[in-house]
Parts: C-alpha cells; sequence; structure tokens
C-alpha cells in the first residue's frame, strides 16, 4: 500500500508527462478499437448491402455476376428475363413482394433503374432500413424521376429540374433521350449503397423512351378514358361520374407506371418463409422456359466479401502497427523519464528503499499509466464511434454497432494492458541495476 501511494503521489508530480504517455495509450487504444470495429462492421454492412431480400432473379450467369449487375450496377447481363416469367414466377404460392428492375441506360455515367413503387416499400439495406427521402416523394407520373443522394449533390440537381436520359451504360451514350425529359420528384436520404449513385424511373418509362409500346397504350388509354367520361355524363350524375373516374384514374395510374414490357433485368423476391425460398429457388433454376437463375444475396455477398479479404487483412495490419507505435512511444516516454528521477531514486535509495522496491514502485507506475491510458481510450472510442456513426453509414455505408466491448476487444485490451506492464519492466530493471558510478546504491 505505500508503494501505491507512492507511485500515485509520483505521477502526480510528474503528470505533465504521464499525461503525455497516458494520452498516447489511449489514443492508441481508440484506433484500435475503431478500426476493429469498422472492420467488423464493414464485413456485416457489406453483407448486407441489400438486406430483407431472399432471391434475386436474373438471366442464367453467375452468382456474382448476377449481384454485381443488379445490386453494384457493375457490368452489365447480356440476356433478361422475360415479362411473362417473372408474373409466373411471382405468382407462386408464398412470394411476399417482388421487385422488377430493368436496368441500360444511364445519365451523365449514374446508372437509372426502372423500376414500381414497391421498390421503395420493400427495398432493404443495412439491417434492413429502408429507404426514405430527404426532399420530395416517389414518382407517381410515367415521366417523374427519383435520385440517389450521391446523384443530387454531385451534378447538384434539385425537385422540379429536367433530366435528359441516355442509352447505354457507363460514361459511354450511344443515344439521348431529349424527347422524353424526366422531372426530378424526389431526392432519397443517403445509403451509403448503390441506391446512392442511381437515377430510379418508372418501369413502363424504359419502353416509353425506347420508343416501346408504352406511350400507344398511354395514348389508347387517355381516348378510352375521355369517351368513357362522355358515356358516363351522359348516363349518370356529376357525383357519380367524379367519383368512378377518380377510381379509374387510380388504376391507370398504377398500370401506366408498370406498363407491360418485354423482358427486364433482373427482379427481387421475398417470401413468407424460408422453405418457400428454398423450394422457388430450386424450381426457377430447372425453368425450363428460359434460362434462369435465383441467388440467395446475403450468401453470394459473403462469398464475394471473401474475395476481397485484403481489405480485412489491411486493417489488420493497421491496428497492429498503431499498437506497436503507441507501446513504443511509451517506452521511450518511461526511459526518458527515467533519466530524469535520478536525484528522486537516489533519495529514495538512502532513506532505506531497496532495489526490488523501486522496481515495484517503477511498474506499479507504468501499469497505472497503462490501465488509465486503456480507460481514457475505451471513452474516445465511444464518442468517436458516437459522432462518427451517422456519417460512415452515409458516405461509406458502414452500420456501426455501437455497444459493448466484445470478448475479442476486451481481449485486445488485455493485451495492450500486458503490453505495458511488460514495457514498464525495461526502465524498472534499469533502475535495479544501477551501479554505484550513478550514486544510486549506498552501502548498508
Amino acid at each position: 500500500m505505500i508503494l501505491t501511494k507512492l507511485a500515485y503521489k509520483s505521477l502526480l508530480n510528474r503528470r505533465a508527462s504521464v499525461l503525455l504517455t497516458l494520452f498516447t495509450i489511449a489514443i492508441s487504444v481508440m484506433l484500435l478499437l475503431s478500426i476493429e470495429r469498422i472492420r467488423v462492421d464493414a464485413k456485416s454492412s457489406f453483407s448486407n448491402t441489400i438486406s430483407g431480400t431472399d432471391l434475386i432473379v436474373g438471366a442464367r450467369t453467375g452468382d456474382i455476376q448476377l449481384l454485381l449487375s443488379s445490386v453494384f450496377r457493375i457490368g452489365h447481363t447480356n440476356n433478361g428475363v422475360t415479362w411473362q416469367s417473372y408474373k409466373y414466377i411471382t405468382s407462386q404460392r408464398g412470394v411476399k413482394w417482388s421487385i422488377p428492375l430493368s436496368l441500360g441506360d444511364s445519365h451523365k455515367g449514374q446508372a437509372v433503374l426502372g423500376t414500381t413503387l414497391d421498390y421503395f416499400e420493400h427495398y432493404q439495406f443495412a439491417k434492413k432500413q429502408h429507404l426514405t427521402f430527404n426532399q420530395g416523394h416517389a414518382f407517381t407520373a410515367i415521366n417523374e424521376v427519383v435520385l440517389g443522394s450521391d446523384v443530387a449533390n454531385r451534378l447538384n440537381y434539385k425537385l422540379g429540374d429536367q433530366i435528359v436520359i441516355s442509352h447505354g451504360m457507363g460514361n459511354t451514350s450511344f443515344h439521348h433521350h431529349k424527347d422524353n425529359p424526366f422531372k426530378v420528384t424526389g431526392i432519397l436520404n443517403a445509403t451509403g449503397t448503390p441506391v446512392d449513385k442511381t437515377l430510379h424511373i418508372p418501369l413502363a418509362a424504359i419502353d416509353l423512351i425506347h420508343g416501346g409500346s408504352a406511350h400507344n397504350e398511354h395514348d389508347e388509354h387517355d381516348e378510352h378514358d375521355e369517351h368513357d367520361e362522355h358515356d358516363e355524363h351522359d348516363e349518370h350524375d356529376e357525383h357519380d361520374e367524379h367519383d368512378e373516374h377518380d377510381e379509374h384514374d387510380e388504376h391507370e395510374k398504377y398500370s401506366d407506371l408498370t406498363g407491360q414490357p418485354k423482358q427486364i433485368t433482373a427482379f427481387l423476391m421475398g417470401f413468407n418463409s424460408p422453405l418457400y425460398t428454398l423450394q422457388i429457388r430450386r424450381n426457377i433454376n430447372q425453368y425450363k422456359k428460359e434460362a434462369l437463375l435465383g441467388i440467395m444475396p446475403t450468401v453470394t455477398l459473403k462469398e464475394l466479401w471473401q474475395m476481397l479479404a485484403i481489405v480485412e487483412k489491411v486493417l489488420l495490419l493497421f491496428s497492429g502497427v498503431v499498437v506497436l507505435v503507441s507501446l513504443l512511444g511509451m517506452l521511450t516516454t518511461l526511459l526518458a523519464n527515467l533519466n530524469q528521477r535520478r536525484r528522486e531514486l537516489a533519495i529514495l535509495r538512502s532513506v532505506g528503499a531497496r532495489p526490488w522496491q523501486l522496481f515495484t514502485l517503477i511498474s506499479i507506475e507504468s501499469l497505472f499509466t497503462t490501465l488509465l491510458g486503456c480507460i481514457v481510450g475505451c471513452a474516445l472510442y465511444y464518442l468517436v464511434m458516437l459522432l462518427a456513426s451517422s456519417y460512415l453509414q452515409s458516405q461509406a455505408g458502414i452500420s456501426v454497432n455501437i455497444a459493448m466491448l466484445s470478448y475479442y476487444e476486451l481481449t485486445l485490451i488485455g493485451v495492450i494492458m500486458a503490453a505495458g506492464f511488460i514495457i514498464g519492466l525495461i526502465p524498472a530493471t534499469r533502475a535495479y541495476f544501477y551501479s554505484l558510478s550513478d550514486g544510486m546504491s549506498i552501502k548498508i
């Protein structure tokens, strides 16, 4: 107890240098825990780039290729899925929801995705988070577009702006659809996923801008509505006509946004039970009318992460370097302080302190310093994670899990404590073996 109290008083007496050492250890602990947390959560977030989706269905290529083209908008598939096959498969028992996806167009290098309103209702990312709007709302007409956050920020678009879609992916555009501009009606909040770099338009608009049947059908619907409205005006009163016309408009609005495309690039599916997922996946892979492939995105994302394992190894390397540098800095500070404490140690020896007592004193001081550094480092870690969590989610797509330290993280702190104690033994040993010429030993 006397040595412990003496160590505490000694640390207070040298608080400037002690605080410097403590701060070095705290920063290293904070960086180590932060890198480890980001490493774990980056892997988890990558696996949850798309979540809540049980199957992704597209033309038969490869699991990773289908995932990259449909989710990450990287590459493209040579074939698509016919609309008849999509309707047949999604009408099977156990299907909870489905989202058709049509790719192949772009705007200034950003992917354009044709889809339905189900996309904004059922698409999820990270830990089953739904898409939310920063401004505006989902498209309600065939000539409206919803922008990802990165598209809006990078190209400085706002609600009401007119956008021209181009045929072709990436920066190479073969044709600009100037006759069919789109009006910006919504801007999504940042997700840190490929959604941020995507422009979303109604599925029926894909046929429209490519000169398909959607335009003709739309015109026929308009003519048919005018004829029906005239007949109803003759046969019914004004109130009944207004109600029936509104009901018909709602039905027409939905059918116009979906259309009847010949084929789509892929589609997402959600099921009522995992048993339906496995059963329908097997049926899709054995589908005879056309060559289709159904993949489970969570499994394929994990396989893709294994191919990118070098990222995880680099983060682990950074963690090791951070700890090594901090421990070397601590050793340097302790040795420098030891040279400044010759007079203090000589006085202690003169009043009867033994060499082992000096050894214990300096060891206790290094242990105290390391313990306080770890505690402060943990506090800084939680503070940094709390402040950076929203930024990491929106900019890097990393959903940070701010929770109690895991067993592995506690083990890392224990290793730092042990390493700090061992390093503290080096100046303690030097103090123990000071020679007579150093004025540290007296004759007994």
